[in-house]
């Protein structure tokens, strides 16, 4: 939409609110909202201030910053009998009025345009997968360390539903009476299709109460703005229904985790680069995309990968990867080139190693980054010893991964030139704040440690 378009719609609807979101360093929504009388062209280019220090990426000392709606991201949102019209902003410096090269939005961004030589457009297929609950509650007090989490299509509540469950590990793509979240799935999907993303499909994923909403291709800024507005959605939506749902990568043990599979490729004149002639049926361009996103992997999860509970979900078993290979169909493998993909312009590799703990628009940068350097150096995937890999990586040892995130972070530390569009003060900042959150998770006693030690 034009700010025209936008401005006209405001008034023809009689739209009483304005709501700016904008994402914060870690990756989620913030939002300000704004009343019809304080909202016109001059927003556009004025913008909204705020300070940026409590959205993780400015100083207390220098945090004035100022929200700038993007109006193509406009969607009329409705709140009880309000219409809302609601936008995603980027941030940008107060003094000089240019983009701020913290935002993550803008580094993303930035990181799209640094690659113009080598390809005109990114484009993400991502695959959200996320748990649907009924009752969550935890506890960390002195003396209580407690999470408990329920629903009724859990097997572990087998006995209270009689036939109709989904037993333990299970759930791929069963149908109704068990899988008994179809109709919320469908509310989501509804609501997400209103607002134009292009939801290829959905379905119950293989754990109790674990669900999928898988999107068509596009371009890597959209992935990313959609990527928060599917966890949006998907919250809302389930909150009418009594539900509580998370993204976190491992919330229960024992069973399937939630990746956030990101199949993507580039075009260069309206051509993808990634179809060829070589293995799999790819091209040389992409196969060194593939050496360079493997090369970097380890640095790369620092921001794919960035919280502890993602590496609960990085073990061998539940088709999450362990080894830094790749592969044709093979699910335990770090990068995958789906079999099924025959027409050349969806030719593709798929990372399966990120998760939605991420921030998208930083981590969707870094996979670029480091599969740009790959492209650039002219990287092998073979000769640098990532495969092709046929057989089960679980039961090897061949390139393993970060297996925990301190290990993430210190490769990250280590590695770090290829991101060319990350500012250093952004880089050391975004380490240490992690450490920290690693100290606090470190100092937590674990129940597993009681069971283990309590006796000793």
């Amino acid at each position: 939409m034009e700010i025209k378009q936008i401005l006209e719609l405001v008034e023809r609807e009689k739209i009483n609110f304005i709501d700016l979101k904008v994402v914060d360093l870690w990756g989620r929504w913030r939002h300000v909202t704004l009343a019809r009388t304080n909202f016109s062209e001059k927003t556009f280019v004025e913008g909204i201030g705020f300070d940026a220090s409590n959205l993780g990426y400015a100083k207390v000392s220098n945090s004035d910053m100022i929200l700038l709606p993007d109006p193509q991201t406009a969607i009329i949102e409705e709140f009880g009998e309000e219409k809302v019209l609601s936008m995603i902003c980027d941030v940008h410096d107060a003094i000089t009025g240019e983009p701020s090269m913290h935002d993550p939005r803008n580094i993303l961004k930035q990181t799209l345009k640094s690659i113009k030589e080598i390809a005109d457009n990114v484009y993400f297929g991502p695959e959200y997968e996320f748990h649907i609950f009924e009752d969550v509650k935890y506890s960390i007090t002195n003396n209580d360390i407690s999470v408990k989490i329920d629903s009724s299509e859990g097997f572990w509540n087998a006995e209270k539903r009689g036939e109709y469950f989904i037993g333990k590990k299970r759930g791929y793509h069963r149908i109704p009476p068990f899988d008994t979240l179809m109709e919320v799935r469908n509310k989501i999907v509804n609501k997400l299709l209103e607002y134009g993303v292009p939801v290829k499909y959905h379905h119950h994923e293989v754990g109790s109460c674990q669900v999928e909403i898988e999107l068509n291709f596009v371009d890597a800024l959209k992935a990313a703005d959609y990527t928060l507005l599917v966890k949006y959605v998907a919250r809302q939506v389930a909150k009418d229904y009594g539900f509580v749902v998370t993204f976190m990568p491992k919330p229960l043990y024992d069973e399937a985790g939630n990746g956030m599979h990101v199949h993507q490729f580039l075009t260069k004149n309206g051509e993808n680069i990634f179809n060829g002639e070589k293995i799999y049926n790819l091209s040389d361009t992409a196969l060194s995309y593939i050496a360079g996103l493997l090369k970097h992997a380890n640095s790369v999860m620092a921001f794919t990968n960035p919280s502890t509970n993602s590496y609960r979900r990085l073990v061998p078993g539940f088709e999450a990867p362990t080894n830094a290979v790749f592969a044709l169909a093979n699910r335990t493998a770090a990068i995958r080139i789906p079999a099924y993909v025959k027409d050349p312009k969806k030719r593709r590799i798929e990372f399966r190693t990120i998760d939605a703990s991420c921030n998208p628009y930083l981590a969707f940068s870094a996979m670029i980054l480091a599969g740009i350097d790959g492209i650039r150096k002219n990287l092998d995937p073979t000769k640098e010893g990532f495969g092709p890999f046929e057989g089960d990586a679980y039961k090897e040892n061949i390139k393993p991964l970060a297996p925990s995130l301190d290990a993430a972070l210190f490769a990250l530390e280590k590695d770090n030139e290829y991101l060319k569009t990350f500012p250093k003060e952004l880089l050391t900042h975004w380490i240490n704040e992690k450490y920290k959150e690693l100290r606090e998770i470190n100092s937590v006693p674990h129940p597993k440690e009681f069971e283990n030690y309590f006796d000793v």
